[in-house]
């Protein structure tokens, strides 16, 4: 069996992590941008302006009172205890939560866009052939939004990859259980050891650049006229 370095446990880590909370993200982004994109009533300002506080908010703010929900001492930590036997701070279920909650706005925020550049007509149209709404979803949202889900989920996967402050604050450094690359690169500096952290840090530069490139690629795809025929 392949031992792996104390970095490439931190990939692991931070890959199976990104994985992992994308999955959840688009679980849970998916309907809440699409709320947030039909909804008329004054409150939604207010929603959307939480669902974006993690741009602006300071992550190791949100990190602390991360921190503090998730210890046993408060209902979050203590149901989780109750139901999984094991402490939810400093754990890798702590790091996916916490990232959810993090990386949650480059989810919605792409998706709530693109569903309310569709408009309702081919909603109203798919009604009329008596499609129910999940059918109209997967057969007429879904393909016509089918680049707002990429670029979503690579924003939450990059985004989350490059976490610092929050899974420090809720995960700790614990190798092959909390200790992610962004983590590792700064164990590096600390130690002086630079031509280490050179590897880490340009590895995720080059990563980034590819991942948005192609992001940027697929958003300005020309899009084909279709030929009307006569």
């Amino acid at each position: 069996m392949i031992e792996l370095s104390d970095d490439g446990l931190a990939l692991v880590t931070t890959l199976k992590m990104a994985g992992l909370t994308t999955f959840f993200l688009m679980i849970i982004g998916t309907p809440l941008a699409w709320f947030l994109a039909k909804m008329t009533s004054r409150s939604k300002v207010f929603i959307e302006a939480i669902v974006a506080l993690p741009l602006v908010l300071p992550p190791t703010v949100l990190g602390f009172y991360l921190l503090i929900a998730f210890s046993p001492q408060y209902l979050p930590g203590q149901i989780w205890q109750e139901l999984t036997g094991q402490q939810l701070a400093f754990s890798f279920s702590a790091l996916v939560i916490g990232s959810i909650f993090y990386s949650l706005p480059f989810v919605v925020q792409p998706l709530q866009k693109a569903f309310e550049q569709l408009g309702n007509d081919y909603l109203e149209a798919g009604a009329m052939l008596r499609a129910g709404p999940l059918d109209r979803f997967f057969t007429l949202v879904f393909p016509m939004t089918r680049a707002s889900f990429i670029t979503a989920a690579s924003l939450g996967f990059a985004h989350t990859v490059g976490e610092f402050g929050v899974v420090l604050m809720i995960g700790g450094n614990i190798p092959g259980e909390t200790r992610v690359l962004s983590i590792a690169l700064f164990d590096h500096v600390e130690a002086f050891n630079y031509s280490q952290a050179h590897t880490l840090a340009i590895s995720l530069v080059i990563a980034s650049l590819v991942l948005l490139s192609a992001i940027y690629l697929l958003n300005h795809q020309p899009i084909k006229s279709k030929k009307v025929i006569r």
